[in-house]
């Protein structure tokens, strides 16, 4: 299903001044004096595109996107060795959303967010529920250790063959241990190509993964540009090393903390790299929140998904 509105440029756009060296691009779509919208991208550390501007009506909405900390168009970026990843946490992603959120006077904001995206967006409400009007989130992950597992480890018995390149581009010591950190480790190398060989390995098994899915870009991982490439397996290496700083099941846990905020969780039966009992505990744990599952979908969705998702998205330009 083709988005259902036209391509569009932004009005506005900027660079945040997080006050530690760091700045955080941000745009503004749409009608200035529209329901605000935020599009909280997954990754970590792909950056915003231009795809969601098209996904809400902007007439009714204002949509702001950004680049998260050391990616897309945000400064430093995480593809220069020196950037310091000491500064690039989840605590400093809310702080910067809220930061944001301040800088542009908004009140209130629906958040959108799929995959990482649904974690930060999780993350954010749970610390400030009085700025959150809606929450829409598709292919839902809440970054548990457990998930992590799942995804570098557990679902390499459908993947035998490419799960063995993945395990052995790391040195063989670390081959029967903590993958995810081996390869954060890679990634800040000193060595050049060190660092380039563990992003394109990294990345070919992120493509492994979603390999059967019929829907959707092939090789999307594989084909980014050589520094975001850089960026993006260095971001999410280092953020899942750590768990992303969350304690395990934070999340799901404490969504309790959501209740009276309207929620739409879309997943993706198909979904190999985040399966569906995460968004299936959610949807349990937070009143309010409706579960849509869609049965043709994986991670890279499909016509179905992006009809629930623009339906959404109607619905709460109405609230």
């Amino acid at each position: 299903m083709a988005a259902p509105y036209p391509p569009i440029e932004p009005y506005d756009h900027g660079m945040l001044d997080t006050g530690d060296g760091n700045l955080v691009y941000w745009e503004a779509c749409g009608n200035p004096d529209g329901k605000p919208a935020l599009v909280v991208h997954g990754g970590p550390g792909s950056g915003c595109s231009a795809g969601p501007r098209k996904s809400f009506d902007p007439e009714r909405y204002r949509i702001i996107l950004f680049d998260q900390r050391g990616c897309g168009r945000s400064t430093p970026h995480a593809s220069d060795p020196d950037t310091d990843m000491e500064l690039n946490t989840t605590e400093h992603l809310i702080a910067d959303m809220e930061q944001l959120r301040e800088h542009l006077g908004i009140n209130q904001w629906l958040l959108f967010g799929g995959s990482w995206g649904s974690t930060l967006s999780l993350a954010y409400a749970e610390r400030y529920p009085q700025r959150v009007s809606e929450i829409v989130l598709v292919a839902v992950t809440s970054t548990r250790r457990y998930e992590i597992d799942w995804l570098y480890r557990g679902v390499g018995r459908f993947f035998p063959e490419a799960w063995e390149r993945f395990r052995r581009g790391v040195p063989e010591p670390d081959r029967d241990g903590d993958l995810v950190g081996a390869y954060a480790r890679l990634m800040e190398h000193p060595d050049p190509d060190v660092r380039a060989n563990a992003a394109i390995d990294w990345c070919a098994w992120e493509d492994a993964v979603l390999s059967a899915e019929h829907h959707g870009k092939p090789n999307g991982y594989g084909d980014m540009p050589f520094l975001d490439m850089l960026a993006f397996v260095r971001i999410c290496s280092h953020y899942f090393a750590h768990g992303a700083w969350l304690e395990e099941g934070q999340l799901i846990r404490d969504s309790g903390r959501l209740a009276g905020i309207p929620g739409v969780l879309i997943h993706g039966r198909l979904d190999m790299s985040g399966p569906l009992d995460t968004a299936w505990e959610l949807a349990h744990a937070w009143p309010g929140a409706e579960l849509v599952v869609i049965d043709d979908a994986g991670h890279k969705g499909s016509s179905a998904m992006s009809a629930a998702l623009y339906g959404a998205f109607e619905r709460f330009a109405q609230r």
